[in-house]
């Protein structure tokens, strides 16, 4: 299955281990750029506070090619990992991505339950299928 790899990229050891796991296992995977690069939130955050227009234009083109990766995959596996003291989070970028999988009727995999955050109700409704950390139930 071609599967495409989201959540914070604060987890980018996370989806380069996951990736590599999912590759043994037969998966074609796709990560973001930035993990690929390992360009984590401190060079984002960096960026945007010494070049915001610059920020702007790199970040529209990186949330464009990661959709891009997204519509050639059969799924994407969503990173919900705990960060900064919220559980199973989602943040906006992630969100987006979940929404954009759904309107193009990809499957959409959460390696943890939802968050209850004020976005539960919207995630709820677009057919997620948690995996409870368990790589084998993607399928």
């Amino acid at each position: 299955m071609r599967i495409t790899i989201c959540g914070s990229l604060n987890f980018i050891e996370e989806m380069k281990n996951i990736q590599k796991r999912l590759e043994e296992q037969g998966h074609e995977v796709s990560i973001p750029e930035s993990a690929i690069e390992d360009k984590g939130n401190n060079h984002w955050d960096n960026l945007k506070q010494n070049d915001p227009k610059q920020f702007a234009k790199i970040k529209g083109e990186r949330i464009k090619l990661h959709f891009d990766k997204i519509i050639l995959s059969e799924a994407i596996l969503v990173l919900n990992y705990d960060k900064h003291g919220k559980k199973n989070y989602i943040g906006p970028n992630t969100f987006l991505e979940i929404g954009f999988a759904f309107g193009n009727n990809k499957k959409i995999f959460l390696v943890n339950q939802l968050p209850e955050d004020s976005n539960h109700e919207e995630l709820l409704s677009m057919n997620l299928i948690c995996i409870d950390n368990d790589l084998n139930r993607i399928s």
